[in-house]
C-alpha cells in the first residue's frame, strides 16, 4: 500500500455508492482513482470532495490493468475559500480547466507547487489569482510568450509585434501580459477590473493556439457572471 498527495480536479459517481476521482498528484501527475462507498449514507467523507481540495490518500496495490483503488483518504488542510462565492467560482473554474487540460500531464512538481501557491493566494482573497495562475502554467509548460520591444502580443506566434495582429490583444491587454511575464512576483500584479474579462479571454485564445486539444471550461460562464 502506498500513499499519495493530490489536488482533486473532479469526480463522477459510479454505481450506487462509488466514485471515480480525477486528481493531479505530487508524484504521478494526472491520475484517476476508484473510491468505494463514498456515497453510502453513513459515509461523511463526501463533504471532503471539494474542487482543488488537497487530499492525502492511501492506495491499494494495483491489480491487472484497472485503476488504483483508494483505501482511505484525508484532507491535508482545510480552508474557507469555499464559503466565499467569488473564491468558490474561481476554484470551480480552475479545477474544471485543469481537469480538461492536464489529462496527459505526468509528474510535474512545478505545477503541483504552482497549485499550492494559487490556493494560498485565494485564501488571501486575491480574486484575480486565476489570471496569473494560468500564465504561470504556460511558463512551466514552456509555451509562454517571448518578451521583446513590441507593443502587441501575437497569440499565434507567442511574440510581441509593433502592429496589432489580433483584436483582443490591444496595447492595454498586451501590457498586462508583459507585466506578468516580466515580474518576479506576478501575483502582486494589479489588473484593473475593467480589463479582467478581456484579459481572461486573451489567455483562453492563447491557450487555444499553444495547448493541444485545449478545451474551454463550461464553468467560464458562471465565473463571468459572478465577476460582472
Amino acid at each position: 500500500m502506498n500513499s499519495q498527495n493530490g489536488f482533486l480536479l473532479s469526480y463522477i459517481k459510479y454505481g450506487e455508492n462509488d466514485a471515480v476521482l480525477h486528481c493531479f498528484t505530487e508524484e504521478d501527475g494526472f491520475q484517476s482513482y476508484f473510491l468505494k462507498g463514498i456515497y453510502a449514507k453513513r459515509n461523511k467523507k463526501k463533504a471532503l470532495l471539494l474542487p482543488l481540495s488537497k487530499l492525502s490518500f492511501s492506495l491499494n496495490p494495483l491489480k491487472g490493468n484497472g485503476i488504483q483503488t483508494i483505501s482511505k483518504f484525508e484532507m491535508v488542510k482545510s480552508n474557507d475559500i469555499y464559503s466565499d462565492i467569488k473564491c468558490n467560482s474561481v476554484v470551480f473554474f480552475v479545477s474544471d480547466f485543469l481537469n480538461h487540460n492536464l489529462r496527459h500531464e505526468n509528474k510535474n512538481h512545478n505545477i503541483f507547487f504552482c497549485l499550492e501557491e494559487f490556493i494560498d493566494e485565494l485564501e488571501n482573497k486575491n480574486y484575480q489569482s486565476h489570471l496569473i495562475f494560468l500564465i504561470k502554467i504556460l511558463i512551466i509548460q514552456g509555451v509562454a510568450p517571448l518578451l521583446n520591444d513590441g507593443k502587441f502580443l501575437d497569440p499565434e506566434t507567442g511574440t510581441f509585434s509593433n502592429e496589432i495582429l489580433h483584436q483582443l490583444f490591444n496595447e492595454e491587454i498586451s501590457t498586462i501580459w508583459k507585466t506578468i511575464l516580466n515580474t518576479q512576483n506576478p501575483y502582486q500584479t494589479k489588473i484593473n477590473s475593467a480589463f479582467r474579462k478581456d484579459f481572461l479571454d486573451s489567455v483562453l485564445v492563447y491557450y487555444h493556439y499553444h495547448i493541444t486539444d485545449f478545451k474551454i471550461p463550461v464553468s467560464l460562464e458562471v465565473l463571468q457572471q459572478i465577476f460582472e
